[in-house]
């Protein structure tokens, strides 16, 4: 049984009070979690904010059976009790670590393995971005879309905390990257972090800027969060044998979508979500994040990108921020105290 001498029984969390828009977030007492064996309690000093927060807020993400009904995937602050099998960690680390749910509060239980030691040269509000996006990023170009040294490499929305992280992943490992962004203001900030080529989507057709700068070869890996339209679109995009991973459908279902476009280019379309998948499956993203990514953060060859921060008590303007989709990179709640 884990260790829980001198903590309180209760804590503030920030709930949904039924499905709607950011008002819907309000805050309650809640019992402590209590960690399983595998598990760590964490003293949550920085939450990150995130899209599917967002989703569940509007009542179309609900978290896994065992997760907690409240939302946040990410956390940093200090280990404060460790289930008995717990090896790595002891009561007084500081680590950031992607959350099952749960993070829009004061306490935050999450499997161990889903822990990372907080980067050298970060503060813990910085620490608190990175979990979900680098997970999600590196599995997802990396692991299944295996974006290799010298191919050219397309994110939709550049300056979100995906495509912020994305573009940055990718350049340093050696990709020509190319975004889309919506904004001149947005285009500096993507081209700041290393993007080769920047499309502005409200004045440009990503699709034929690409087959113009490419010569008509297209992009090899493309990570898309949009859907709707740009997977017909994506396909237009891409060079034969290309990859597109798809995260998320931000603009619903494809309506048309020209399969003969997919046989011709011999194109591989898949797709993941993240939440749902096991416990032994994101420890080992962990792993590989510690071993690849977590030394170039180390040497700030990357780093987060930092849009804004909310104390927890104001997420519902945290969602009204990421909601009005003005922020480039990473909005983060923080402890009160």
């Amino acid at each position: 049984m884990a260790h829980m001498q001198n903590l309180p029984d209760t804590m503030t969390a920030i709930a949904i009070s039924e499905p709607g828009g950011p008002e819907v977030l309000v805050a309650e007492e809640r019992p402590l979690p209590v960690p399983g064996p595998h598990e760590i309690l964490i003293r949550v000093e920085a939450a990150g904010v995130n899209r599917p927060d967002v989703l569940q807020r509007k009542g179309a993400y609900p978290p896994p059976k065992s997760a907690s009904d409240l939302p946040g995937l990410e956390v940093a602050g200090e280990i404060v009790a460790c289930g008995d099998e717990v090896k790595r960690y002891t009561t007084g680390d500081k680590v950031t670590a992607l959350a099952p749910g749960g993070g829009y509060a004061e306490y935050c239980k999450v499997p161990a393995g889903h822990a990372l030691p907080v980067p050298a040269g970060l503060s813990i509000i910085e620490a608190a971005a990175l979990p979900e996006t680098f997970f999600t990023v590196w599995t997802n170009v990396f692991d299944r879309c295996a974006l290799a040294a010298g191919e050219r490499f397309l994110v939709h929305g550049g300056t979100s905390g995906i495509g912020t992280t994305a573009i940055q992943l990718a350049k340093v490992f050696g990709a020509e990257v190319f975004t889309t962004v919506g904004s001149n203001e947005k285009a500096d900030a993507v081209r700041k972090l290393g993007a080769d080529h920047v499309i502005n989507y409200r004045t440009d057709v990503f699709e034929k800027v690409i087959h113009e700068i490419t010569g008509g070869e297209g992009v090899n890996v493309i990570l898309d969060m949009v859907g709707g339209d740009y997977v017909e679109r994506n396909w237009k995009a891409a060079a034969v044998e290309g990859r597109i991973c798809q995260i998320a459908t931000l603009n619903g279902v494809a309506e048309n979508a020209n399969f003969s476009r997919l046989m011709v280019k011999r194109l591989t379309h898949t797709g993941s979500t993240l939440r749902p998948r096991s416990d032994a499956f994101k420890t080992a993203i962990a792993e590989n994040l510690e071993a690849k990514v977590w030394p170039l953060i180390e040497s700030g060859k990357v780093k987060p990108v930092m849009d804004s921060t909310y104390p927890l008590a104001q997420a519902a303007e945290a969602h009204r921020r990421m909601e009005g989709s003005g922020h480039i990179g990473k909005i983060v709640l923080t402890a009160s105290d």
